[in-house]
């Protein structure tokens, strides 16, 4: 066995981001408008559209437009916005955020929430096989994807969906197995020694990069079985079919498809909504220890997100009234909420576009000088190019992932990543953005001065 292999450690799908959630319209210069429309290549989940709502004003409204990858990692974000979008009268809000959590950053969940995702998933494949040109809901919009896109999304919520009789039933894949196999082919030899491998990666990395909040028995938990919240007395044991996916080998010559866990196993999801916020009293320290978790954080961020949301909830539909305040008559219909009792927000819509748009929004007329502020992740800097300055309006934003969080890359290559993305910016006519604080999370550009 080899000493094993780094750059494994952040996979090959992208579930979660690597960087804590931006409110995407504070990036740059201070100029809001009443209507913006932001362009997310490749942000993995939610948490910059939830962060850039709670900081939205009453009179702003936005539309966010999202390119991913992959249709899985489309599929996942439907359903974290689905999960978002619960009303308060259908799922509590501390019950909504354990649930969020979980199926966010847990490779095994409770069977209540295997519950509540499976009905997502049915809800959800209802929406996108009945909504082919008028979206369901404006924030789960996804009557621009290819009818093959469509297609293969409403395939990957079913596969959520266990079936009911045991003659259907293949056998299931075990989040444990697939993510031993995932553990053990990034140690190599150093797997029989991986606690102090999992401490020295905490301590030396992230602990030394700012995230000092993240606490060692929830990491090292996390690194070893793939749970990263446990927020209550529960058995984690059914495989959360989110987090799996399929990745392409070779073998003797021929193309074989392995269905497993192929995320990240080394940074963490702590990282989008556990290591920053802005409530100061859950940084407080004892000891010089924390006296709070990057899991307490999470918890509490993403549950002030989710009041954020209520708070822009625009008039409820005729559904949403005539059952609010009566109790659901049955536990399977409190987890089953239609598509159309979902909260609306006031001014707010999401849409995604087909995988391979970007390059092609130039062309199309609707998309000139449209877009205020454009977001690309580490893996999706390199699609910035020089057409990108069609799409943008005169005064947008850049804001571009850096690798301070990919634990595989060390301090030089780090470095080289920052200047490749600032090459990158360049060459495609956007100049650094000088005026704001040094951010060696995400690099902030605006369109070269004439």
């Amino acid at each position: 066995m080899s000493a094993g292999r780094a750059a494994e450690g952040a996979g090959c799908v992208t579930w979660w981001g690597l960087s804590p959630a931006r409110d995407l319209l504070a990036a740059g210069p201070a100029s809001r408008e009443e209507e913006a429309n932001v362009l997310l290549v490749g942000s993995a989940d939610p948490r910059h559209i939830l962060k850039t709502i709670s900081g939205l004003r009453i009179e702003e409204s936005l539309h966010v437009w999202v390119i991913e990858s992959s249709m899985e990692v489309v599929a996942r974000q439907l359903l974290l916005l689905y999960l978002a979008l619960v009303p308060q009268e259908s799922m509590g809000l501390n019950e909504k955020t354990e649930v969020y959590l979980e199926v966010f950053g847990n490779g095994e969940i409770r069977a209540q929430t295997e519950e509540i995702l499976r009905h997502a998933a049915s809800q959800l494949s209802l929406c996108v096989t009945e909504t082919m040109e008028t979206a369901a809901h404006p924030c789960l919009n996804t009557t621009l994807l290819k009818f093959k896109e469509r297609d293969e999304l409403v395939r990957i919520f079913k596969s959520w969906i266990p079936p009911q009789s045991s003659s259907e039933r293949s056998v299931p894949i075990a989040m444990s197995k697939a993510w031993d196999y995932r553990v053990r082919q990034h140690l190599g030899t150093r797997y029989d020694s991986k606690r102090g491998c999992f401490d020295w990666d905490l301590t030396m990395k992230l602990q030394d990069k700012g995230c000092g909040v993240i606490n060692k028995q929830q990491y090292v938990k996390w690194r070893e079985r793939g749970l990263a919240f446990e927020m209550r007395e529960g058995v984690y044991q059914i495989t959360n079919p989110t987090l799996l996916s399929s990745r392409v080998f070779r073998q003797r010559g021929n193309k074989v498809a392995v269905r497993g866990y192929w995320g990240d196993i080394v940074s963490s999801p702590y990282l989008a909504f556990g290591i920053e916020t802005d409530d100061k009293s859950l940084l407080k320290r004892q000891n010089e220890k924390h006296i709070k978790t990057a899991q307490d954080i999470s918890f509490a961020n993403v549950q002030a997100l989710f009041q954020s949301l209520s708070s822009r909830r625009g008039c409820p539909s005729p559904s949403q009234s005539d059952t609010e305040g009566q109790e659901p008559s049955t536990q399977i219909d409190q987890k089953s909420v239609p598509i159309k009792d979902l909260m609306r927000l006031s001014g707010l819509s999401v849409t995604f576009l087909p995988l391979d748009s970007l390059p092609k929004l130039p062309e199309k007329e609707k998309y000139s000088q449209f877009f205020k502020t454009i977001y690309l992740s580490t893996t999706c800097v390199h699609q910035l190019g020089p057409t990108m300055t069609q799409i943008t309006v005169p005064d947008a934003v850049v804001v571009m992932e850096l690798a301070k969080y990919v634990l595989d890359l060390n301090k030089d290559q780090e470095a080289g990543f920052a200047e490749k993305v600032a090459s990158i910016a360049l060459e495609a006519g956007f100049e650094p953005w000088c005026d704001g604080k040094s951010d060696d999370v995400h690099a902030v550009f605006t369109p070269k001065t004439k």
